[in-house]
């Protein structure tokens, strides 16, 4: 079981304005700590291998430079422990972030996705 808040992530919580691009703001860093404490509660630990959404961060924006995806490190454990298809996971990230309108993050699983298949032959 975890528990989140949304207030530390908000704008406002900080006095400042919201501005424009709040909701996909907001959005952003939810996905971000949401993947990171679900991550723990699969046994993932903070990462220092790779740049990860496992980072561990002390305030906003250093939680706000991580990426919204796992390293190679961090994937490998979790797919242990859980047990999942690698690609098929890129391919529903990488829709739910082109539906959501993040550009730069569905390319990166584009391009992840596009080494996987010339790994497996596909």
């Amino acid at each position: 079981m975890g528990v989140y808040s949304f207030a530390r992530y908000d704008p406002a919580f900080y006095g400042e304005p919201r501005r424009k691009n709040y909701p996909a703001l907001l959005l952003q860093r939810s996905m971000k700590v949401l993947t990171h404490e679900t991550g723990h509660m699969f046994g993932l630990t903070h990462c220092i291998y790779f740049h990860c959404v496992m980072n561990g961060s002390n305030h906003l924006q250093e939680s706000d430079r991580r990426p919204p995806h796992l390293c190679p490190v961090c994937l490998r454990k979790l797919q242990f422990s859980v047990g999942f298809d690698v690609a098929k996971r890129y391919e529903a990230l990488e829709q739910f972030f082109r539906q959501m309108g993040f550009e730069d993050e569905a390319a990166w699983t584009d391009r992840r996705l596009e080494k996987i298949r010339r790994i497996a032959g596909n």
